[in-house]
């Protein structure tokens, strides 16, 4: 049996509703998984549905696979639950013979080259930007059920700026869908995945009895995320039914350029006039200061979404108050950024409890550089690193074959920006999401190789690039956990102690083509901003930069959306810090990886430490990790005990000499390890 007295009372409304229509409007870390969870094992025990008979729907594999983990510890299995996609693709595979007989069909594995194919068979170049751009359209127009036919019309009406011409989009969607009819069979995108079952319910009452037979209740989760495909395919299973529980947050709505529209949700007492509506607003997350924060954020909303507006209630215990920063350029914005991060570290937060959040992913490289530089672990979360992005090694490899020239003008910058011309870097912003992009990366390799110039003026372009080989060099992170790098999509779901919002500038939140678009789009903005502020539970930092680079023109404005939040004389300017290269102390040269930075000399270069002090150490590590009951690199990484087997420090002070070491961990393990290392001395 489930104990319903686990919940609040808000959430025990929600789980113990009668069947039928249930509407649960859950705030930022309420506990809507755990509500429905509840609910669906409530509406088991009680006798109302057998577990075979539920179909729970969620957004990602991730998430199907924590509702299911949840319910098999309430001793509940049997429920289906699955993505959108995944539960259609199950279906279909079972119903396909009675709609389509013999025909055989396969997913396709890869749209691209059938779109590229279309966009040269219309005259449109087909880069690899172009492709992504024009399939996006393609994936958008077929989640929000426009045909090929009614493409150039209704895009007039909305707020998107197609690729290339309006007609052209639809001529490479015709040509598209008619490349998927073989004469081996049918390709079926995932988008088809949806229509093809939708169209199976309405049209084939033999396969719509049967599968209503089998699915009683349905669960939806992030219902503002539906687009009108999903809702299609939803009101195909339910049929004349209403046995629907949604749960979603319209101020968590970020992915309206998908498809994705709130309206489902914000409709839906209107669609089922006898539908119970709870709110969850109690934050188990974040601090009070955090959950004000975003109230005030997201209380400015304007528009629909803003009308059924949630009010968070933090029930954590008090924390700090959150910050607010002003930086001179975005180096040392960075750089204090990594400072901050070095303080909560030695505070005894741990690295994979920090996470810093950008809205674009070229804004990641110089906080890739400052973590690096301060020897600080970081892993890049829903994207490559930067000098890993294709459209980098691309340019880098570009850039390496016009150095090879003669004849070279003496600026580098100028030979930079007409080397990259022919690869996406034209004069200003493009309007494709992926050219937009890739535009934004190469930008930020140019204002890259422009810093390096101002600290040393004679550069060629061969010494910018070993300059830039290096820095790719130094920011490589190793394969373990660290601090997180996401953008502000990619973090929405997740959640870390502390986290940086930075680089919150106009045209970068809101980004420059939301406010081109018009107000639509910049709320939407505003709700990014607010998903990223309640993904903090108890350390919030915001900062932006008045320049993009160090010495640049301080023309930002920092984002509208902290506009009545913050005052402008209230940011204190903090100067920059001085950051020298560190050096190996054995042969002098600059070290590059932040494992050599902690260590303090090459990885090649001689350790003159002894081995069995070293596996000592580990082996003492081993052991107070054991009783902590954290992860060994929470206490020290492997490069920090190779620095303590190699400088034996006899006391506190020289502990706190060494990287990694900080004033809580010499608080907490100081004494230990000065037993440990005595014996070696």
């Amino acid at each position: 049996m489930i104990d319903l007295n686990e919940l609040d009372d808000d959430q025990r409304v929600a789980a113990t509703a009668p069947r039928g229509p249930v509407c649960i409007l859950a705030g930022a870390g309420t506990g809507k998984t755990r509500t429905i969870t509840y609910r669906i094992a409530h509406l088991i025990n009680q006798g109302f549905v057998s577990p075979n008979r539920v179909l729970a729907v969620t957004f990602t594999s991730r998430a199907a696979g924590e509702m299911r983990h949840r319910l098999g510890l309430m001793g509940v299995g049997g429920v289906q639950a699955r993505t959108f996609h995944a539960a259609a693709r199950r279906q279909l595979s079972y119903f396909w013979p009675q709609v389509a007989g013999s025909l055989p069909w396969r997913l396709v594995d890869n749209k691209f080259p059938l779109v590229g194919r279309a966009a040269r068979g219309v005259g449109v170049e087909s880069t690899t930007e172009n492709v992504r751009d024009l399939l996006g359209e393609i994936e958008w127009a077929k989640a929000t059920l426009i045909t090929p036919d009614q493409y150039p019309a209704r895009i007039e009406n909305t707020d998107r700026t197609p690729p290339v011409p309006a007609e052209k989009v639809a001529e490479v969607y015709r040509r598209y869908e008619a490349a998927k009819t073989t004469e081996e069979g049918m390709l079926l995108d995932f988008d088809d995945l949806l229509l093809h079952v939708a169209a199976a319910l309405e049209n084939a009452p033999g396969v719509a009895d049967e599968f209503r037979e089998q699915y009683r209740t349905f669960v939806v989760d992030e219902y503002q995320d539906v687009t009108p495909l999903q809702q299609r395919v939803l009101d195909a299973w339910l049929g004349d039914r209403d046995d629907l529980t949604v749960v979603g947050d319209a101020n968590q709505t970020i992915y309206s350029f998908t498809g994705a529209t709130p309206a489902f949700l914000l409709d839906f007492p209107r669609t089922y006039e006898n539908a119970t509506v709870v709110k969850l607003q109690r934050d188990y997350r974040s601090t009070p200061q955090v959950t004000a924060l975003a109230n005030t954020v997201i209380g400015r909303a304007t528009g629909r979404v803003a009308g059924t507006r949630l009010e968070l209630q933090g029930m954590r215990p008090d924390g700090p108050v959150p910050t607010f920063n002003a930086y001179d350029d975005e180096p040392t914005e960075a750089r204090e950024v990594a400072g901050q991060i070095l303080t909560l570290l030695d505070r005894g937060v741990p690295a994979s409890e920090i996470a810093v959040l950008y809205r674009i992913n070229a804004q990641s490289q110089a906080f890739e550089q400052a973590l690096a530089d301060a020897g600080i672990i970081y892993q890049v979360r829903g994207g490559e690193g930067f000098f890993k992005r294709a459209e980098i090694r691309q340019a880098l490899s570009e850039l390496v074959r016009v150095a090879q020239r003669t004849d070279l003008p003496d600026d580098p910058v100028a030979v930079t920006r007409a080397a990259l011309a022919p690869f996406g870097l034209t004069p200003t912003e493009p309007e494709g999401a992926q050219a937009r992009e890739r535009w934004q990366s190469l930008a930020a390799l140019v204002d890259l190789i422009e810093e390096l110039i101002r600290a040393t003026p004679d550069l060629d372009l061969t010494g910018v690039l070993r300059a830039l080989r290096q820095r790719a060099d130094s920011k490589h992170p190793p394969t373990m956990e660290g601090v997180t790098l996401a953008s502000l999509h990619a973090a929405k779901g997740l959640e870390w102690d502390a986290v940086f919002l930075v680089g919150l500038v106009e045209n970068t939140l809101p980004i420059s083509h939301a406010i081109k678009a018009g107000n639509h789009q910049i709320e939407e903005e505003r709700r990014l901003f607010y998903v990223g502020i309640t993904r903090a539970r108890e350390h919030l930092h915001l900062s932006w930069s008045l320049a993009r680079q160090e010495g640049g023109r301080k023309s930002r404005t920092r984002s509208r959306f902290l506009d009545g939040i913050v005052a402008e004389l209230e940011i204190e300017k903090v100067p920059a810090r001085t950051v020298r290269p560190k050096r190996c102390r054995v042969c002098g040269g600059e070290l590059a990886t932040p494992a050599e930075k902690v260590v303090g000399r090459h990885e090649d270069c001689p350790s003159g430490a002894d081995g069995e002090v070293f596996e000592t150490l580990r082996a003492w590590r081993a052991e107070a990790a054991r009783e902590a009951g954290v992860p060994a690199y929470i206490v020290f990484s492997d490069a920090t005990l190779m620095a303590l087997a190699e400088t034996l420090p006899a006391s506190r002070a020289e502990l706190l000499d060494v990287p990694g070491v900080g004033p809580v961990k010499v608080e907490r393990y100081g004494a230990q390890l000065l037993a440990v290392l005595s014996a070696f001395r």
